[in-house]
C-alpha cells in the first residue's frame, strides 16, 4: 500500500476538535453538553450582514479578484483608520480566513526548516501551519503565574539562530486572552529590528479589549512597516466564523507582492462571503460595546466560579474570550474525555479543550485546560460546577 508523507504523519490533530467523537457519542446517549471547548461566539452575527448575502443581486457567482475586491480591501483600510492603523488597499490580501493568511505569510518568508518563535501557549493551529510549512516552531514559554505575560526580553534572543525568520504573537492572546501592551510590543519590535526578523501578529481579537485596556497594533509602531505582517479576520469580530473571510496586511510590498502569488494559486476568496463581510462594517459600534460589556460579565462569571474550586490555578484574561486553568489532575486529555464518556450531573456534562495541545514543547500543560466562555452566564455558572463536582469524584 503506498505510504502518507512524513509531512502528513506529523501534522497534529486539533486538541479542540479531536474530542469531537466523545461529544457526539455522549449526546446520542441523552447527555446534554456545554461546550468550552471551541471559540464559536454565541453573539447574533450583525443583520447587516446577513441582509447583504439575501439581497444580494447575482446573476453569475463569479471569481473575485484574487486579493480580494479592491471595494472591501479599501473598507477594510477605512476600518483599520478609525482604529489609528494607518494602511492603503494594496497593502491588504483578503484570505479564505485568518488561516490561510498565516499559510500565506509562512509561505512568504520562510524556507523549509527555518524557524519562528511563538510564546507559548498558543493558538494550536500555528503547529499545524508550522508543519505544513515545513517550518520549526522555536516556543518560548509563558508562565500561568504571570498571567501569561510576554517573556523577558533575554529569553527571546537566546533562542535566535541563523534561521530564525519570524516572532509570532497573537494579540489579544488565544489561548490565554492575555493582551499585549504598548510597552511590550515596542519591546517585540526592537527585537525584530535589531534582529532583522519579521514580527507577525494575529490580531483577530482587536476589539476585544477589557477593563479600560486599549489594543495596540504592530502596525502602529513607526519604523517596523518593513517586518510587521499582520493577520485578520471577521470570524470573531462580527461572529461570522463560516463566513471564513480573513485578510493579511503589511506595508512591506515585497511581502505583498509573494503573497499574492500564493493567493492567485488558489483564485480568489468566497464571493458571497466577502459581500457579508463588506456589510459587516457598517456595524455601529453600540453592537461592539454590547458585545464587550456581555464578554466580561462572562469573564467575571467564569474567574469567580473557577476560583471557588479548591486546587485551581486560572490566569485572568484581558481580551478575547479564552481562558487557561490549571486543574489538580495529571492529564487534561484523560480529563476531558472521561467528563464526555463517564461523567454527568443529572444529565448534562463540559466539553473543554486540553491545552498541552497549545504548546510545542513536550510535556508541558497537561494539567491545564482552555475553556471558551462563549455561553451565557448561567450555562457558564452550571458548567464550572459540573468540573468542581468531576473533580470530587475523579482520579488520575
Amino acid at each position: 500500500m503506498p505510504s502518507i508523507s512524513k509531512k502528513g504523519q506529523l501534522m497534529p490533530q486539533s486538541p479542540i476538535r479531536k474530542l469531537v467523537p466523545f461529544a457526539e457519542k455522549a449526546a446520542k446517549d441523552g447527555k446534554s453538553i456545554y461546550y468550552l471547548n471551541i471559540g464559536q461566539p454565541d453573539i447574533k452575527t450583525p443583520e447587516v450582514a446577513i441582509k447583504a448575502v439575501k439581497e444580494a443581486d447575482i446573476q453569475v457567482l463569479s471569481y473575485s479578484r484574487s486579493e480580494g475586491s479592491e471595494q472591501y480591501r479599501q473598507k477594510i483600510a477605512n476600518y483599520y483608520t478609525k482604529h489609528n492603523i494607518h494602511v492603503k488597499h494594496d497593502d491588504i490580501i483578503v484570505t479564505t480566513g485568518g488561516s490561510e493568511a498565516l499559510l500565506f505569510a509562512f509561505g512568504s518568508i520562510m524556507d523549509v526548516e527555518d524557524e519562528i518563535i511563538i510564546p507559548e501557549p498558543f493558538y494550536a493551529n500555528y503547529n499545524g501551519f508550522s508543519t505544513a510549512s515545513g517550518v520549526k516552531v522555536v516556543p518560548v514559554i509563558s508562565k500561568i503565574e504571570d498571567n501569561f505575560a510576554l517573556p523577558a526580553i533575554e529569553e527571546f534572543e537566546k533562542l535566535i539562530t541563523p534561521r530564525t525568520k519570524a516572532i509570532l504573537i497573537c494579540n489579544p492572546g488565544n489561548p490565554t486572552g492575555y493582551l499585549y501592551s504598548k510597552e511590550e510590543i515596542k519591546k517585540l519590535a526592537a527585537i525584530a529590528k535589531t534582529h532583522n526578523l519579521f514580527l507577525i501578529a494575529d490580531e483577530v481579537y482587536r476589539e476585544f479589549a477589557y477593563d479600560g485596556e486599549t489594543h495596540y497594533s504592530i502596525l502602529q509602531e513607526e519604523g517596523l512597516e518593513d517586518y510587521a505582517i499582520v493577520i485578520d479576520s471577521v470570524s470573531k469580530r462580527y461572529s461570522m466564523c463560516g463566513a471564513r473571510i480573513g485578510c493579511m496586511v503589511s506595508k512591506n510590498k515585497e511581502v505583498i507582492q509573494t503573497a499574492l502569488k500564493f493567493a492567485q494559486a488558489r483564485l480568489s476568496p468566497p464571493t458571497l462571503a466577502q459581500i457579508a463581510s463588506e456589510a459587516a462594517l457598517e456595524t455601529p459600534q453600540s453592537y461592539f460595546d454590547d458585545v464587550i460589556e456581555e464578554y466580561v460579565e462572562r469573564r467575571n462569571t467564569l474567574i469567580n466560579e473557577l476560583n471557588k474550586i479548591e486546587g485551581v490555578k486560572v490566569a485572568n484574561p484581558k481580551g478575547a474570550f479564552y481562558c487557561i486553568a490549571e486543574l489538580p489532575i495529571k492529564n487534561s486529555d484523560v480529563f476531558a474525555q472521561w467528563l464526555l464518556e463517564a461523567f454527568d450531573v443529572d444529565g448534562e456534562t463540559v466539553m473543554v479543550a486540553p491545552a498541552a495541545g497549545f504548546y510545542s514543547t513536550s510535556g508541558v500543560g497537561l494539567n491545564q485546560i482552555r475553556i471558551a466562555y462563549v455561553l451565557n452566564k448561567e450555562s457558564l455558572i452550571k458548567a464550572v460546577n459540573i468540573i468542581k463536582e468531576a473533580l470530587k469524584v475523579y482520579n488520575d
